[in-house]
């Protein structure tokens, strides 16, 4: 594998790449695919199938890849990601589409969890840093270049495109890995599959993540349906955790979180996902709403914090393999996160786009510097027969963490502006519009749901349109009004946004507290934990330690 392993680390590439890039090319191309397929009602099922499927999968996949080897686990998960991206593309209707994407998010899971975990195979915890920051660099560009990749293909070809490209990557891919990756027999005599834990797992994720992905959108949070999915998610989680203490081979084996390494790392991970998400999701309805960047250049809103993240997490993975020391880069960025997450909470309406840019630069240096290091942490504290079920570990609580922190973030944001909103109701220009018939009443119903529509360019010409066919009596005050009422909504909005922001930034430092008790296990020079380190005594930062040395 030595001699191959930069071509393995090709196709590795291909694959994150695709995964990475799916995720986002996507998005641009929502309008036309609505349009097209009638289905503006199942808008979130496109996203949420992918999630879904692929977040479940990951724990699953880890565990039968460490049983069964990666190759061909890997493999068949491009090929299943392919297929979907065929049948997405071959779409009649939005159910078929949220079908195919579900299949493209089993694949997915797959990829995911794999490419992670043969980096963890081919290279051995000392030069882990280079490349895992190289592949959250590629994450990054994906990120990047995902919206305008999707945009071109969308307006040129066809949105169906956005998923046939899929294929001739995909296909590279495996063929790079299928020539590069060595067969190795494992000895699975004596292994078995945790059927009953795979089964509690889904059965526990599935109604979790939907009732978080639901909860204050579709259904109030307490709501009989939102209250069923978490009672059915707590009584699958306990009885899996009751399952996998008993389970011979379990899928995620509760003795990992005697390991302070592994739970450490999972919980920073999950709190970081929390606040990350967030601020993904809501910088940029900041920046078109408040700051009054046009909706054509929203994909670059981002920029300055993707290509910070790109170049830190670069720069990261290349000072861990240097030094062989991580600890220290972790509480840095930790601290760089809490200080960008706390700048954008002092956001408001006369924050302008280098303010923006500036505090995104912040953010995204900390997200960077941390982004490689908690999966190189976990794979150094344990042996290699475990890689991919603590990989596919730190996958899960990463995917969780953010779902849980768009829920709740946004939930924050909703209650946040309900309040803030109780005042712009009562501003003249609403009063005035009312007395103008049903028609200007309609267009200043007052909620969370259509308050951006006045922030935006159609949204103002629409009030101009009826304030020029008012009574010219009125038309004046109306005007001077609608001014001052604008004035109004970006305050409430920016406040909104700001206390999301801030409790943001108090869910980065209980991760930054957390880092400080994160152990640093020597990284070894090989994959072979008898000959990698001096210092191999027992306990001393040895694989599977349940307890690594300060």
């Amino acid at each position: 594998m030595k001699n191959n392993r930069m071509f393995i680390l090709l196709g590795v590439i291909l694959a994150m790449m695709l995964s990475s890039l799916d995720q986002t090319i996507v998005s641009t191309a929502m309008p036309q695919i609505v349009r097209e397929l009638n289905g503006l009602s199942q808008l979130s099922w496109v996203f949420t199938a992918y999630m879904l499927m692929s977040t479940i999968t990951v724990p699953i996949y880890g565990k039968l890849s460490d049983i069964f080897g990666r190759r061909g686990l890997y493999i068949l998960g491009i090929v299943v990601f392919l297929a979907g991206s065929a049948l997405s593309g071959m779409s009649r209707n939005m159910t078929q589409l949220i079908i195919f994407r579900g299949l493209q998010g089993i694949g997915g899971g797959a990829m995911m969890v794999n490419s992670l975990a043969l980096i963890g195979d081919i290279f051995p915890p000392a030069e882990r840093g280079r490349w895992q920051g190289l592949l959250g660099g590629v994450f990054g560009l994906a990120s990047i270049a995902g919206p305008f990749i999707g945009g071109w293909i969308t307006d040129t070809f066809s949105w169906r495109w956005i998923f046939y490209v899929n294929l001739p990557i995909g296909a590279l891919a495996i063929a790079v890995l299928l020539s590069s990756m060595p067969k190795i027999a494992r000895n699975v005599k004596g292994r078995s599959i945790d059927y009953a834990g795979a089964a509690l797992i889904i059965l526990g994720l599935v109604p979790l993540l939907l009732g978080f992905v639901w909860g204050g959108s579709r259904y109030a949070w307490d709501s009989w349906e939102i209250i069923m999915l978490f009672g059915i998610a707590i009584v699958a989680i306990v009885t899996f955790a009751l399952v996998e203490k008993k389970a011979r081979e379990p899928v995620v084996s509760l003795n990992l979180f005697k390991n302070r390494v592994f739970t450490i790392s999972v919980l920073t991970t999950f709190l970081t996902s929390m606040g990350m998400f967030g601020a993904l999701l809501y910088i940029p309805v900041f920046a078109q709403g408040v700051v009054g960047v046009s909706a054509t250049y929203s994909g670059l809103t981002l920029l300055p914090l993707m290509i910070a993240m790109i170049v830190l997490s670069a720069a990261s993975g290349q000072i861990i393999t240097k030094t062989g020391k991580y600890k220290l880069l972790t509480v840095a960025g930790m601290v760089f996160t809490v200080v960008g997450m706390f700048l954008f909470s002092q956001i408001g309406a006369t924050t302008t786009n280098l303010g923006l840019s500036a505090r995104m630069i912040v953010l995204g240096l900390g997200l960077g510097i941390t982004m490689p290091i908690f999966t190189i942490a976990i794979q150094s504290a344990f042996g290699q027969e475990r890689l991919g079920e603590v990989t596919a570990g730190s996958q899960l609580f990463r995917s969780i963490g953010g779902t849980v922190g768009t829920a709740v973030l946004g939930g924050i944001m909703n209650a946040q502006l309900a309040k803030q909103l109780a005042g712009v109701a009562n501003e003249p220009f609403v009063t005035t519009m009312k007395q103008l018939g049903p028609a200007a009443a309609a267009m200043t119903k007052i909620n969370g749901n259509t308050i951006q529509g006045f922030l935006t360019p159609q949204g103002r010409a629409q009030v101009n349109a009826i304030i020029a066919k008012a009574p010219e009596a009125v038309q004046a005050t109306l005007t001077s009004s609608f001014g001052h009422f604008l004035d109004a909504v970006k305050v409430a909005f920016s406040h909104s946004i700001d206390r999301l922001f801030l409790v943001g930034a108090a869910i980065m430092l209980v991760a930054l507290i957390a880092v400080l008790f994160l152990p640093e296990i020597p990284l070894r020079k090989t994959n072979n934990p008898e000959n990698g380190n001096a210092d191999s005594r027992p306990g001393a930062g040895t694989p599977d330690s349940s307890q690594p040395r300060e």
